[in-house]
């Protein structure tokens, strides 16, 4: 378990590699994550560090958040995320985690919220192969096809795969490789795509 960082993915765009050829990379502005607060084992039974994510206006804030960024000494931020990690003592609230943590040629995971879909089918959510296309079927090209049982057990155990919402789901990439960093922008090239839609909230952790 290591400490990661906050981002908002951009979208994506290709750049030249060394050798010339163009390679595909998402963009991700990704921090500066303040630290907000502490977690350790003597007072939370876990260690981890909540970072901070895109600064808030005080107005928008609620009582309650409001006294709790006051209490902590550190300016509102809209997202809050923890990160766990084997040694908090590590770290200290109001230091800044930024892309800096990263280097060109790292591994890293992750992790966002795919994009929704809405309703879909069989075939587009789970890839079934439909019905028959011609020899006598009729309206039944892009059918499940048998979903229930005979008399036992009678019904359809949840969990089975059917049409219904597909998307808007916590999605983790694992052994992306980062591109290069420009801490200067606070950018991260990470190649190939990541999880989610433009402007959507990511992790980016170091692979394990």
């Amino acid at each position: 378990m290591s400490i990661g960082v906050l981002g908002k993915k951009v979208g994506m765009t290709q750049v030249f590699g060394e050798d010339g050829r163009a390679v595909p990379v998402t963009v991700i502005e990704a921090g500066p994550c303040p630290v907000v607060e502490i977690r350790t084992p003597e007072n939370n039974s876990y260690s981890a560090v909540q970072l901070g994510f895109m600064d808030e206006k005080p107005s928008r804030l609620n009582r309650a958040k409001k006294g709790y960024f006051e209490k902590q000494g550190v300016s509102p931020k809209r997202v809050l995320r923890e990160f766990r990690v084997d040694d908090s003592s590590a770290y200290s609230v109001g230091q800044t985690i930024t892309v800096e943590l990263f280097s060109g040629g790292e591994k890293v995971d992750v992790c966002g919220t795919s994009k929704g879909k809405g309703y879909a089918g069989g075939m587009k959510r789970y890839h079934f192969s439909g019905g028959p296309a011609s020899h006598g079927a009729s309206k039944v090209h892009r059918k499940p096809g048998s979903s229930g049982a005979n008399s036992y057990p009678g019904h359809i155990f949840k969990g089975k795969k059917m049409a219904g919402r597909m998307g808007g789901d916590r999605v983790t990439t694992k052994g992306l490789t980062v591109f290069s960093v420009d801490a200067e922008n606070n950018l991260i090239l990470i190649r190939g795509p990541v999880p989610g839609a433009n402007n959507g909230l990511v992790l980016i952790y170091k692979t394990a």
